[in-house]
C-alpha cells in the first residue's frame, strides 16, 4: 500500500508539473469530427482540428504551373482551426491588443460583433492575431492537408464542381458584410441532402470554408517553382520572397481557385474585403 501511495503521489506531481508547464497549451476534447478527427480548444476559445502525422499528396499535375509536379510531402502532428478566424474574435484581438481596424473596414465591419469572417488585414495583421491566440499562421502544406486530406481530391468535399449551397464563391462586387459573407460555422451544408455529400461542403477533416467566404493567408513566402524544389518533410516555403501565400478562394473567385492545390500570392501588406486567414500550432505528442 506504502509503494502505491508514493505511485500516486509522483503520478500527481508529474501530472500538475506538466500542466503549470504547458497552460496555454490546447486541451483535446470528445469530438465527432469527420475522419474521427480530434476536436482541441485554442488559447483564444476558437475549436481546432487535430491533423495526425503522416504523408500527403500535395499540388497537382493539372493545375496550373505553380501547383506543379504532385509531391509526397509528410508532416508532423498540428491543430488548425476549424473555422475562419471570426469577426468576433479579430474585434476581441484588437481591443486587447490595442491595435486599429484594418483600413478596409466600413462602419458595419467596426460596430457588429458576429460570426463572420474577418476580412481585410495584412499578412501582418494575420500572424499578429495568431501570435496573441498562442498559435501561428498554418503553412502551406499544413493548409493543404487540412483541405483534402490523403486521397488527391480537388476540392474540400471531393471533385465535383462546387455549388452555391456548399461553398461561397462568384458573388460578384461587395455589397456588404451582411450579404457578402457567410459565417464561419455555416453554410456548408445543402449538397449532403441533394448531391449525398455527408461532409456537406467541409473538409475530410470537418473545416469549414476551405474553398470560398474568406481568402486565407499562410505562413510562406511564395515562389513559382518551389514545389520543383521543396523537401518533402515538413516544408515550410522559400526562406524570403516578395509575396505571401493566399490559398482557398474567396467569395469573389471563379471555381477554378477554389481547388485545394490552387496557390495564389499578394505581397505582405495588402489588404482586400476578400482575405482572411485562420491559424494552427504545434502538438506535442
Amino acid at each position: 500500500m506504502r509503494l502505491l501511495g508514493i505511485i500516486v503521489v509522483l503520478s500527481a506531481i508529474l501530472v500538475f508539473g506538466i500542466g503549470s508547464i504547458r497552460a496555454a497549451e490546447p486541451q483535446v476534447e470528445a469530438n465527432g469530427l469527420a475522419g474521427g478527427a480530434q476536436s482541441i480548444t485554442g488559447k483564444d476559445g476558437a475549436p481546432m482540428v487535430l491533423i495526425p502525422a503522416g504523408s500527403f499528396t500535395m499540388g497537382s499535375n493539372d493545375g496550373l504551373p505553380a501547383e506543379r509536379p504532385e509531391h509526397t510531402v509528410t508532416l508532423d502532428a498540428y491543430a488548425i482551426d476549424r473555422y475562419e478566424v471570426s469577426l468576433q474574435l479579430y474585434r476581441k484581438f484588437l481591443q486587447e491588443a490595442k491595435r486599429d481596424a484594418p483600413p478596409t473596414w466600413d462602419d458595419e465591419a467596426a460596430e457588429t460583433v458576429g460570426d463572420r469572417p474577418a476580412v481585410g488585414m495584412s499578412w501582418g495583421d494575420a500572424a499578429a492575431y495568431c501570435t496573441w491566440a498562442g498559435k501561428r499562421l498554418p503553412t502551406e502544406a499544413e493548409w493543404e492537408k487540412a483541405a483534402r486530406r490523403t486521397d488527391g481530391r480537388r476540392y474540400p468535399w471531393g471533385h465535383m464542381q462546387p455549388f452555391v449551397d456548399i461553398a461561397n464563391y462568384n458573388r460578384g462586387m461587395w455589397v456588404s458584410e451582411a450579404v457578402t459573407l457567410v459565417g464561419v460555422a455555416g453554410g456548408v451544408e445543402g449538397m449532403s441532402v441533394r448531391h449525398g455529400l455527408k461532409e456537406g461542403g467541409r473538409s475530410p477533416y470537418g473545416l469549414h470554408h476551405m474553398a470560398g467566404n474568406a481568402a486565407e493567408w499562410v505562413a510562406d513566402w511564395y515562389d513559382r517553382d518551389y514545389y520543383s524544389k521543396s523537401p518533402d518533410k515538413t516544408p515550410t516555403g522559400p526562406s524570403s520572397g516578395e509575396r505571401r501565400v493566399i490559398r482557398g478562394g474567396s467569395w469573389a473567385d471563379l471555381p477554378m481557385t477554389l481547388r485545394v492545390s490552387a496557390r495564389v500570392s499578394a505581397e505582405p501588406d495588402f489588404q482586400d474585403r476578400t482575405g482572411g486567414f485562420r491559424c494552427a500550432m504545434a502538438v506535442t505528442p
